[in-house]
């Protein structure tokens, strides 16, 4: 930016178009306009620059990330824990919540957990997670089927896209 281009020569880029210059002559003209001439591509032969108000393209440049970090959307994952033996009331409790979840835009990640020997019951653990993805139906699709890590059975449900 201004006296820091070390280049004899600059490309100015302007609304006039393109027009090759010696650095002393840019210089004045951005003087002239009370503005700063910044180096835009520094590879190229010869540099091109522009004129701008330099501190008014950070602010903007800054406003611009602003806008664009303040659009994304976080994803939040809720877990939701069973045991192979859960009971119809507990299921009813934590689909409640499950459904809760999933209205709001999060995601859900329901597993069975097997402590000591239960883990003979693998199939139970399957039954209840496919039987709570069906009782989802409604408000998310699953996104990766039961599947046994360790001693956990592991499902992950998204919520529905709303219209």
């Amino acid at each position: 930016m201004n006296d820091k281009i070390r280049a004899r020569e600059v490309r100015l880029v302007g609304e006039s178009g393109a027009e090759v210059l010696s650095i002393s002559a840019a210089l004045d003209r951005a003087n002239e306009a009370d503005l700063d001439l910044v180096e835009i591509s520094p590879n190229a032969s010869p540099p091109v620059c522009k004129i701008i108000d330099y501190k008014k393209f950070l602010f903007e440049q800054k406003k611009k990330q602003k806008e664009l970090k303040s659009k994304q959307s976080k994803v939040t994952i809720k877990e939701i824990r069973f045991g192979p033996n859960t009971e119809d009331h507990d299921f009813n409790f934590k689909l409640k919540h499950a459904k809760g979840f999933l209205s709001d835009g999060a995601k859900v990640k329901a597993f069975v957990f097997f402590k000591g020997r239960s883990i003979v019951f693998k199939d139970r653990g399957s039954i209840l997670l496919l039987k709570f993805a069906q009782e989802l139906e409604e408000y998310g699709v699953i996104e990766q089927m039961p599947k046994l890590e360790g001693k956990k059975m592991i499902m992950m449900i998204n919520p529905k896209k709303k219209n």
